[in-house]
């Protein structure tokens, strides 16, 4: 297989109509996303959009394991500051920059993109298939935000999705960094049809076969619905709905820290439940309060709102600390022993939360 990065490719369809495919190409990476396929997306989805023989974008990876397992952080932690430490985090804003810009060009399209969103599909990786119109997941999903790990944040549009997602669903994916299936990513919102991935050949060979004279949407997902109906008895038992009285009850407080006491303090024999749990309680003690205040401040935000929003975040992160120990601790040394700033979620103040969301005097993302 080449090793370009992002493979493209036009397929000729029907009525004179083509599909753009889009193939994320590092499986031994599980197709984390680098810069470098930030941009090559960008670029190519530009053209497509612009092109009037190109009906819909077929947006896939390579390989069994993974759409994608979120962006690159080992680099990321190249250009981020450790505690105490002051220095540019210039690879780090164009990474940030570059990836909300792609995702806010996606939620914006003017086609369909159809992600096929199988395996592992994890932070960036859930905000480039939150961000396409016609989202599929299959019987073979472990979708996550799991930035509580690293001390980051749910970030790559996450202010939006978990704050669409019902009740506190989404509030507790971002402190827990739950694991979800592809049944749960229904129910919450992430996705929007169930296929097994044996079907993956024939959507394809449907979309090359359809009348695009007709509304593009509705095509796409009249083509998915056909393959869902036949799917659902090869999908799993979900977790988030049978769990979602509790979840909403648990997550129910007028603070971070008082929410996080009252999921650390339950008690249950649901090895699902104990191990988001347990994610939360070895997790960086200033991701919950991250969530917490960043679902409140942008409840009322529109999208590129809460993209600046989380770029602003995200800089900050870049320079004060918490990102660069979880990452060594997690993926560089891996040793997973992080040496926290704070020993405790209760430790950590409302200045110090307040001063992620301190704009800069640039914005990179003034154009969305």
């Amino acid at each position: 297989m080449s090793e370009q990065a992002v493979l493209f490719q036009e397929v000729s369809g029907s009525g004179g109509k083509n599909i753009g495919i889009a193939t994320l190409n590092a499986e031994k990476a599980l197709n984390a996303l680098n810069l470098k396929m930030i941009e090559l997306l960008q670029a190519q989805f530009s053209l497509w959009e612009k092109d009037d023989s190109i009906a819909c974008i077929f947006f896939q990876a390579a390989g069994e394991k993974a759409f994608c397992a979120g962006g690159d952080v080992v680099a990321l932690h190249g250009g981020s500051a450790a505690y105490g430490e002051e220095v540019p985090n210039g690879y780090c804003l164009e990474f940030f920059s570059k990836e909300y810009a792609l995702d806010y060009h996606m939620q914006t399209f003017k086609k369909p993109i159809v992600l096929w969103g199988h395996g592992i599909v994890m932070g960036g990786g859930l905000g480039l298939m939150d961000a396409a119109s016609h989202r599929v997941a299959t019987e073979t999903n472990r979708m996550a935000m799991p930035e509580v790990t690293i001390g980051l944040y749910p970030d790559v549009g996450g202010t939006w999705f978990l704050n669409h997602a019902p009740g506190n669903t989404g509030l507790f994916m971002g402190l827990t960094g739950a694991n979800i299936n592809a049944t749960d990513a229904k129910f919450v919102g992430l996705a929007d049809r169930q296929v097994a991935h044996e079907f993956k050949p024939n959507v394809l060979s449907d979309l090359l076969a359809a009348d695009w004279t007709l509304d593009a949407d509705a095509v796409v997902s009249k083509i998915l619905r056909g393959y869902e109906k036949q799917s659902i008895d090869k999908m799993p038992a979900g977790n988030i709905q049978p769990n979602y009285d509790l979840i909403n009850d648990l997550c129910d407080g007028d603070s971070a820290a008082e929410i996080c006491q009252q999921l650390l303090d339950y008690k249950t024999d649901d090895k699902w439940f104990n191990r988001a749990i347990n994610t939360l309680r070895n997790g960086c003690p200033i991701t919950p309060h991250l969530v917490v205040a960043q679902m409140k401040n942008g409840a009322q935000l529109g999208l590129a709102d809460v993209f600046r929003m989380e770029l602003v975040m995200s800089r900050h992160c870049a320079g004060k600390g918490h990102f660069k120990e979880g990452v060594r601790a997690l993926l560089i040394d891996k040793d997973r022993q992080p040496n926290w700033q704070h020993k405790t979620i209760a430790e950590v103040t409302s200045q110090e939360v307040d001063e992620f969301f301190v704009a800069f005097a640039d914005d990179p993302l003034a154009h969305l």
